[in-house]
């Protein structure tokens, strides 16, 4: 009589694979923000058009820094240092399973009220995430559109000025 091939534990599959998402979930949020934080820092590059020597251009940049800043409300230096990310709670599974437990037990199984309490914090804790990584998009965008407005500001009053900006 052949006896089927043992398939693994199935809770050791599901904290595997639950950790492996978490991992590559913290991952993307991550690069995003890199990448969000490496264009919010890109300054465009002014050039001299007019044969202004390096402490004019100096001189210019600080003076189209305030202008701009004023004009748009907006601090580049600031906006690139935003707050962290938003990060999802943690926990929702042990306190799941915790509450679960004593529903359990006081309809007389333990054991069955602590799992579904698990399964009910693993969707909270989900959801969590979903909650924190739409934040996170939304506030990336809204930095990265405020610092687009400034250096528009801060190009006009280079050009302004004699200087061929890119």
């Amino acid at each position: 009589m052949a006896m089927p091939a043992p398939q693994g534990n199935p809770i050791m599959k599901q904290s595997q694979n639950g950790r492996l998402h978490r991992s590559l979930g913290a991952l993307a949020a991550a690069v995003a923000l890199i990448s969000t934080q490496a264009f919010a820092q890109t300054k465009p590059i002014a050039y001299p058009a007019k044969g202004q020597n390096p402490q004019q251009q100096a001189s210019d940049d600080g003076a189209c820094y305030s202008w701009a800043k004023q004009q748009t409300g907006v601090d580049p230096a600031q906006a690139a240092a935003a707050p962290p990310p938003a990060q999802a709670q943690s926990g929702q599974r042990v306190r799941g399973a915790a509450a679960g437990a004593v529903v359990g037990a006081v309809a007389g199984d333990a054991g069955k009220g602590a799992a579904a309490g698990t399964v009910a914090g693993g969707v909270a804790h989900r959801q969590s995430r979903r909650q924190a990584a739409a934040a996170n998009q939304q506030a990336q965008a809204n930095t990265s559109q405020a610092i687009g407005t400034y250096y528009k500001a801060w190009t006009a009053c280079m050009q302004g000025r004699g200087y061929t900006v890119q």
